[in-house]
């Protein structure tokens, strides 16, 4: 009770009600996404260490692998770890790691090293780190917590923004260089991350939220199961199923964006690298928007309509989007969109469909599905272009998946009935 007294008395402390102060911790949220997502940033890193230890393209994109791949792995096991040690705590010792990652990569001698510093031990801090604001921003928030989680999450979405253009800088500066920017990189984010952690804490059990109090009865989830009460459900695999889909679209969508650009919609690199720019924005804001709709609409209908804009987006890029500028540049900022909406309407239905108790062990492993959609969307994007020449040809099973994720949404994503 110490640690959920603690929770309001420093909302108290800042001069703000617990009912106000709930979206300060959206805010916090949002801000350590933010030094999550820089690895999105990493682009900036390739061509100079290509440069300083002669290596291939695909050797200085290992450590960005990598550190995916361990995200991916480590973020089920931080859900017991959230249980049984808080959010403050578990930040804190994912923060130290992403920091200890990043300036122990700029000691490194080569790639492999790199890779093992920056992508093993970084990516574990990301992997401990990521669930944590997602799992406060639930429970502060019991009802209609789209939004709040959109704009959590938001943060991860719209990091490179922010952090591209410094790391570059930094990078460029011959007082600074390629390694030190990965060290002062490191300090800045474990300082900072350690920090916002001070201020992430759990409501008291008895908590209610002004909204709550009035409609808990008629809203709230009729009962909360444990990690493997709700892998008994069927509503647990059509989220994953439908999970799945969305970010293998999605990420697809952001592995081809250039190329594609280039190669199918014939711009120019710089203007291929301004329309990615724009991609990113729509990344970053569809996580609110379907946040939103989410608390309108449910899980249900707001997956058919994700589903829906996919499977236009694909047919229109597919048919019009060759040397089509316009139509290249719509389809791919709805498919950007779409990949954040889903980054937010998966946990928001988690939180519906198996309620707020147990919440960061369940969101842990549904987060899996994202790490199945990136090796699926990478798979058949890198297959697809090997076979017929054309990453377009991609498109249209990405539209066939998106009318199987209707029909599983459909049918599957209903909540969870008390036996």
């Amino acid at each position: 009770m110490d640690k959920n007294r603690t929770a309001e008395q420093s909302l108290i402390v800042l001069g703000m009600t617990a009912e106000k102060g709930r979206w300060l911790l959206v805010l916090v949220g949002l801000l350590i996404n933010v030094c999550l997502g820089s690895i999105y940033a990493f682009s900036v890193f390739r061509k100079p260490l290509e440069g300083l230890w002669d290596i291939t393209s695909s050797q200085s994109g290992y450590p960005f692998m990598v550190f995916l791949a361990v995200f991916a792995i480590v973020m089920p096991l931080a859900g017991n770890l959230i249980a049984q040690w808080g959010p403050r705590k578990t930040t804190m010792l994912g923060g130290m790691l992403v920091g200890i990652g990043w300036i122990a990569a700029s000691f490194s001698p080569d790639i492999l090293t790199l890779t093992i510093l920056y992508g093993v031990i970084g990516g574990t801090g990301v992997g401990i780190v990521y669930g944590c604001p997602i799992a406060v921003i639930a429970k502060w928030f019991p009802l209609k917590s789209g939004l709040a989680i959109g704009l959590t999450v938001m943060g991860f979405g719209i990091s490179a923004l922010v952090t591209a253009p410094l790391m570059k800088a930094m990078i460029d500066n011959p007082d600074i260089g390629i390694m030190n920017t990965f060290l002062y990189s490191g300090i800045a984010f474990g300082v900072i991350i350690t920090l916002l952690a001070q201020l992430l804490s759990f409501p008291a059990a008895k908590w209610t939220s002004a909204e709550s109090e009035a409609t808990a009865t008629a809203i709230l989830p009729a009962l909360n199961l444990s990690r493997q009460e709700m892998l008994e459900t069927p509503s647990f695999y059509a989220l994953w199923a439908t999970y799945t889909i969305g970010c293998l679209a999605g990420l697809m969508a952001i592995g081809i964006a250039s190329p594609v650009g280039t190669e199918v919609a014939k711009l120019d690199a710089t203007m291929a690298a301004l329309a990615v720019s724009l991609f990113a924005i729509f990344n970053g804001l569809g996580r609110p928007i379907f946040g939103t709709i989410t608390d309108k609409l449910g899980p249900k209908n707001t997956a058919m309509l994700s589903f829906t804009l996919i499977f236009a987006a694909s047919l229109l890029m597919f048919f019009f989007g060759q040397e089509n500028a316009m139509l290249y540049v719509v389809a791919f900022c709805i498919l950007w969109m779409c990949l954040g909406g889903w980054l937010a309407l998966a946990p928001t239905s988690t939180g519906i469909f198996f309620g707020k108790q147990y919440y960061a062990q369940n969101y842990g492993v549904v987060y899996t599905a994202y790490g199945a959609g990136a090796i699926l969307g990478t798979l058949i994007s890198g297959n697809i272009k090997d076979i017929t020449g054309s990453y377009l040809d991609a498109f249209p099973i990405v539209a066939g998946l998106a009318l199987l994720g209707i029909i599983i949404a459909a049918l599957g994503l209903n909540p969870v009935k008390r036996q």
